[in-house]
Protein backbone atom coordinates (compact mmCIF):
# COMPACT_ATOMS: atom_id res chain seq x y z
CA UNK A 1 0.00 0.00 0.00
CA UNK A 2 3.00 2.23 -0.08
CA UNK A 3 4.70 4.17 -2.82
CA UNK A 4 7.81 3.19 -0.85
CA UNK A 5 8.00 -0.11 1.02
CA UNK A 6 10.45 -1.11 3.72
CA UNK A 7 11.10 -4.25 5.74
CA UNK A 8 12.06 -4.09 9.42
CA UNK A 9 13.78 -7.34 10.45
CA UNK A 10 15.75 -8.67 13.40
CA UNK A 11 15.94 -11.67 15.69
CA UNK A 12 13.22 -12.19 18.28
CA UNK A 13 13.55 -9.70 21.10
CA UNK A 14 15.11 -6.87 19.11
CA UNK A 15 11.88 -4.86 19.13
CA UNK A 16 10.18 -5.33 15.75
CA UNK A 17 6.66 -5.33 17.19
CA UNK A 18 7.39 -2.40 19.49
CA UNK A 19 8.83 -0.39 16.58
CA UNK A 20 5.83 -1.32 14.42
CA UNK A 21 3.44 -0.10 17.09
CA UNK A 22 5.34 3.18 17.45
CA UNK A 23 5.31 3.70 13.68
CA UNK A 24 1.55 3.14 13.71
CA UNK A 25 1.15 5.55 16.61
CA UNK A 26 2.95 8.13 14.46
CA UNK A 27 0.50 7.52 11.61
CA UNK A 28 2.48 5.22 9.32
CA UNK A 29 1.04 2.24 7.46
CA UNK A 30 2.44 -0.92 9.06
CA UNK A 31 1.97 -4.61 8.36
CA UNK A 32 2.74 -6.92 11.26
CA UNK A 33 4.12 -9.85 9.33
CA UNK A 34 3.96 -12.16 12.34
CA UNK A 35 0.25 -11.40 12.76
CA UNK A 36 -1.14 -10.52 9.31
CA UNK A 37 0.99 -12.40 6.79
CA UNK A 38 2.42 -15.55 8.33
CA UNK A 39 1.69 -19.21 7.75
CA UNK A 40 3.72 -22.41 7.87
CA UNK A 41 4.87 -23.59 4.48
CA UNK A 42 7.59 -25.15 2.41
CA UNK A 43 10.30 -22.48 2.01
CA UNK A 44 10.99 -23.53 -1.60
CA UNK A 45 7.47 -24.00 -2.98
CA UNK A 46 5.40 -21.89 -0.59
CA UNK A 47 2.89 -24.71 -0.23
CA UNK A 48 1.29 -24.89 3.23
CA UNK A 49 2.58 -27.75 5.39
CA UNK A 50 1.57 -29.37 8.66
CA UNK A 51 3.84 -29.32 11.69
CA UNK A 52 5.46 -32.65 12.56
CA UNK A 53 3.66 -34.32 15.45
CA UNK A 54 6.33 -36.60 16.85
CA UNK A 55 9.36 -34.36 17.10
CA UNK A 56 11.37 -33.12 20.06
CA UNK A 57 10.72 -29.63 21.40
CA UNK A 58 14.05 -28.48 19.91
CA UNK A 59 13.21 -29.96 16.50
CA UNK A 60 9.71 -28.43 16.54
CA UNK A 61 11.14 -25.02 17.40
CA UNK A 62 13.59 -25.20 14.51
CA UNK A 63 10.88 -26.51 12.18
CA UNK A 64 8.52 -23.65 13.09
CA UNK A 65 11.29 -21.17 12.42
CA UNK A 66 12.40 -22.59 9.07
CA UNK A 67 8.82 -22.94 7.82
CA UNK A 68 7.55 -19.49 8.83
CA UNK A 69 6.55 -17.83 5.57
CA UNK A 70 4.61 -14.75 4.53
CA UNK A 71 1.71 -14.87 2.10
CA UNK A 72 3.27 -13.69 -1.16
CA UNK A 73 -0.02 -12.62 -2.73
CA UNK A 74 -0.71 -10.30 0.22
CA UNK A 75 2.85 -8.93 0.22
CA UNK A 76 2.77 -8.22 -3.51
CA UNK A 77 -0.70 -6.69 -3.25
CA UNK A 78 0.44 -4.22 -0.60
CA UNK A 79 3.55 -3.31 -2.58
CA UNK A 80 1.51 -2.78 -5.76
CA UNK A 81 -1.07 -0.51 -4.06
CA UNK A 82 0.28 3.04 -3.92
CA UNK A 83 -2.46 4.40 -1.66
CA UNK A 84 -0.06 5.66 1.01
CA UNK A 85 3.39 7.24 0.80
CA UNK A 86 5.18 4.51 2.76
CA UNK A 87 4.51 1.06 4.17
CA UNK A 88 6.59 -0.80 6.70
CA UNK A 89 6.57 -4.60 6.82
CA UNK A 90 7.67 -5.65 10.30
CA UNK A 91 8.72 -9.17 11.19
CA UNK A 92 10.68 -12.07 9.86
CA UNK A 93 10.01 -14.86 7.42
CA UNK A 94 11.97 -17.47 5.55
CA UNK A 95 10.72 -16.50 2.08
CA UNK A 96 11.95 -12.90 2.16
CA UNK A 97 14.17 -13.68 -0.83
CA UNK A 98 10.99 -13.96 -2.94
CA UNK A 99 10.09 -10.29 -2.44
CA UNK A 100 13.12 -8.43 -1.10
CA UNK A 101 13.90 -7.01 -4.55
CA UNK A 102 10.46 -5.37 -4.59
CA UNK A 103 11.28 -3.32 -1.48
CA UNK A 104 12.91 0.08 -1.30
CA UNK A 105 15.00 -0.84 1.71
CA UNK A 106 15.56 -3.21 4.61
CA UNK A 107 16.32 -2.32 8.20
CA UNK A 108 17.74 -4.84 10.64
CA UNK A 109 17.23 -4.15 14.32
CA UNK A 110 20.32 -5.23 16.21
CA UNK A 111 20.96 -5.52 19.92
CA UNK A 112 24.56 -6.49 20.62
CA UNK A 113 23.91 -7.90 24.09
CA UNK A 114 22.16 -11.30 24.12
CA UNK A 115 21.22 -10.71 27.76
CA UNK A 116 19.13 -7.72 26.72
CA UNK A 117 17.37 -9.87 24.13
CA UNK A 118 16.72 -12.60 26.71
CA UNK A 119 15.35 -10.01 29.16
CA UNK A 120 13.00 -8.66 26.50
CA UNK A 121 11.82 -12.19 25.67
CA UNK A 122 11.20 -12.87 29.36
CA UNK A 123 9.18 -9.64 29.65
CA UNK A 124 6.91 -10.48 26.76
CA UNK A 125 6.42 -14.09 27.87
CA UNK A 126 5.47 -12.78 31.32
CA UNK A 127 2.61 -10.92 29.62
CA UNK A 128 1.67 -13.79 27.28
CA UNK A 129 3.07 -17.21 28.30
CA UNK A 130 2.25 -18.58 24.83
CA UNK A 131 4.48 -16.04 23.08
CA UNK A 132 7.72 -17.18 21.46
CA UNK A 133 10.92 -16.97 23.48
CA UNK A 134 10.13 -18.43 26.88
CA UNK A 135 11.27 -22.01 26.38
CA UNK A 136 14.94 -22.98 26.61
CA UNK A 137 14.99 -24.33 23.03
CA UNK A 138 13.51 -21.04 21.78
CA UNK A 139 16.13 -19.00 23.64
CA UNK A 140 18.85 -21.28 22.28
CA UNK A 141 17.62 -20.69 18.72
CA UNK A 142 17.45 -16.93 19.26
CA UNK A 143 20.99 -16.94 20.69
CA UNK A 144 22.28 -18.89 17.66
CA UNK A 145 20.52 -16.60 15.17
CA UNK A 146 21.81 -13.55 17.06
CA UNK A 147 25.36 -14.89 16.99
CA UNK A 148 25.40 -16.09 13.37
CA UNK A 149 22.99 -13.57 11.76
CA UNK A 150 22.20 -16.39 9.33
CA UNK A 151 18.65 -15.18 8.66
CA UNK A 152 19.43 -11.52 8.16
CA UNK A 153 18.97 -10.10 4.68
CA UNK A 154 22.06 -8.67 3.03
CA UNK A 155 22.40 -4.99 2.14
CA UNK A 156 20.31 -3.98 5.14
CA UNK A 157 20.71 -0.81 7.15
CA UNK A 158 21.54 -1.81 10.71
CA UNK A 159 19.68 0.07 13.43
CA UNK A 160 20.86 0.03 17.06
CA UNK A 161 17.75 -1.33 18.75
CA UNK A 162 19.25 -0.99 22.21
CA UNK A 163 18.66 2.77 21.95
CA UNK A 164 15.44 4.29 23.30
CA UNK A 165 12.38 3.51 21.17
CA UNK A 166 11.96 7.08 19.94
CA UNK A 167 15.58 7.11 18.74
CA UNK A 168 15.20 3.74 16.99
CA UNK A 169 12.09 4.89 15.12
CA UNK A 170 13.62 8.29 14.31
CA UNK A 171 16.69 6.52 12.87
CA UNK A 172 14.49 4.29 10.70
CA UNK A 173 12.44 7.23 9.45
CA UNK A 174 15.57 9.28 8.70
CA UNK A 175 17.10 6.42 6.71
CA UNK A 176 13.78 5.74 4.92
CA UNK A 177 13.59 9.40 3.94
CA UNK A 178 17.11 9.19 2.47
CA UNK A 179 16.08 6.11 0.47
CA UNK A 180 12.94 7.87 -0.70
CA UNK A 181 15.04 10.77 -1.97
CA UNK A 182 17.41 8.39 -3.73
CA UNK A 183 20.45 9.02 -1.57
Amino acid sequence: MGIKNFLIEGVSGTGKTTVAEELQRRGYHVLHGDRELKYRGDPKTGEPVEEPVHASAKDKTLWRHTHLLWDMDKVKSVIADHGVPVSFFCGGCRNVDHFIDLLDGVFVLRVDDIETIHRRLDERVAIDPTDFGGRPEEKDLVARLHRTEEDMPGNAIVIDAAAPLETVVDDILREAAKKSLGR
